[in-house]
This record gives C-alpha cells, structure tokens and sequence, in this order.
C-alpha cells in the first residue's frame, strides 16, 4: 500500500498534534459562562462595529455553574452597593403596602412625590377604607390606572379592618388574599417591613439581570423566584433584590447596558452583546 507523500504513515485524528499549548485556565465563574474579559481579537480590530460578528450569550450549563456565578454577584453587589434599600418612602407597613401597590407601572420615585398627600389625608386603615373613591383617585392620579389603583387601595385597607383588626398580616397566603396584592408585593412587605425572607422579588430589573447573568431562562416571574431562591443563602433573599434593582437602575439599563464599567462582566454570559 502506497505511503502518502512526504512522510509516514497518518496518525489518527483523535492524537493531539505534539506541542499543542495548553489554554490557560479561567476563574470558575468566568469558565462555567464561557467569557473572558476581554472580547476584542486580531479579527475585530480595525473592523467598523457593523462588519464585527456580535458575541452569541453561553449560559451557564449546570446548577453549579449557576451557583459559582450567584456566588459572584451577591459578593460583588454588596460590595459595590452596600447601602442598597427600597426605595419607596415609607414610616410603617401599612405605608409600604400602599406605596407598592401604586408602584405598579409606575416609577419609585414618582410614588413618592404622591404618597405623602396621599398619606396625611389617609394615615392608616380605617381612614382609607372610608375614602371616597375621587378623593383618592384625584392624588394618585399621576401614578397611572389611577381607577384601577384607588380601587385596589380601598379594598386592600377594608380587608386590613375587616380581617385583620387594621394590622398588616405576616403571611405569603395572608398578603395575597389582599386586593391588589400579589406575591411580589408580598414579598415587599415582609422583607421590607417586617424583615421576614419568604421569598424573593421579582420585578422587571431582577427579571431582566437573573436573565442576563443565565441564572434562569424562566420566562414569568414566580418561575424565576424559584429558580433563584437555591442559589442564594435565605437570609440575603429581601437585600438580593434590592442589589439587583440598584444594579439595574445604575449600571445593566434595559436598551444600552454599560458593560465596560460593569464589575460582573467577567462572570456574565451576555456581557457586550446588547451595549
């Protein structure tokens, strides 16, 4: 049988090539989403931004993956924002009820230029509960659904007197039971109010960074609270929001996120692509 030219015979193609360099190792989190800090390559330079392939996004592949990168986050962000707080104004638990509820659709701080009218006019449940509905309607009516809103409002401090001797109750099944209450509200208040970590908000900013950071690909939010409830310790579930919230106000902005000065753009699989 006749040799192929230039040398011996072919070697299988599963044997490595010899002195084929071995690639550095990456930091765990940084291995397990398949990104390094740095994106840009011989190809890439000198390259107008349209001709440049934009970056695909890697997800982490296992729990633990997942878990190293959560690991990352809840560090980093404490760190970097250590006095992350809702930012809804708020003396009591009643106040913070009300004020999640008109958040909805709505800004934090647009809530708070209307609870305190709101507020010295209607101070508690039974005050409230007895509103004339225009009344209501009429200071909250720069919060939007302002109808929708003062009804929720009403019947939620109603209940409050009617079920509850005017006292906020303590419970997910308790909360939810309240009109206009669902559990992301409930989990405001008991881990606001009442420094109770039941479970973990999961509003639009938290929606969109659990996403991003592949700790879930769930697509409504009770599925991304379950999902990243085992990855962090309990007792951080009521702060983790607010880390994530204050993240995305600040820095992972939902059209052009500012990934260069981003400190999980090392850990993050989506990191580049959508700035």
């Amino acid at each position: 049988m006749a040799r192929a030219s230039g040398g011996g015979p072919r070697q299988p193609l599963s044997v490595k090539k010899p002195g084929a360099a071995k690639r550095p190792p990456l930091a765990d989190a940084a291995r397990a989403t398949g990104t390094t800090r740095s994106r840009r390559t011989s190809k890439t330079i000198g390259q107008k931004p349209s001709q440049r392939a934009a970056p695909v996004a890697r997800s982490p592949r296992t729990k633990a993956d997942k878990q190293a990168i959560a690991t990352v986050v809840l560090d980093r962000l404490q760190a970097t924002y250590p006095d992350a707080h809702c930012e809804l104004d708020h003396r009591n638990a009643f106040e913070l009820l009300a004020a999640t509820i008109l958040s909805a659709q709505c800004t934090d701080v647009r809530v708070n230029m209307v609870t305190p009218a709101l507020f010295a006019q209607f101070p508690d449940p039974e005050s409230l509960a007895d509103a004339p509905p225009e009344a209501v309607e009429e200071i909250i009516r720069t919060t939007g659904f302002f109808r929708a809103k003062a009804k929720s409002l009403i019947g939620m401090a109603r209940a409050l007197v009617r079920d509850h001797g005017s006292e906020v109750p303590r419970s997910i099944a308790e909360l939810v039971a309240l009109p206009g209450v669902g559990r992301k509200t409930a989990n405001v208040i008991l881990g606001n109010a009442f420094g109770i970590n039941e479970g973990i908000v999961v509003d639009t900013h938290v929606q969109r960074l659990s996403r991003r950071l592949g700790l879930t690909r769930e697509p409504d939010p009770v599925g991304i609270e379950r999902e990243l409830m085992p990855l962090f310790p309990r007792e951080s579930w009521a702060q983790l929001s607010h880390l994530l919230i204050f993240h995305g106000r600040r820095t992972c902005f939902a059209r052009k996120p500012a990934c260069d000065a981003c400190v999980l753009a090392d850990v993050c699989p989506s990191a580049g692509i959508d700035a």
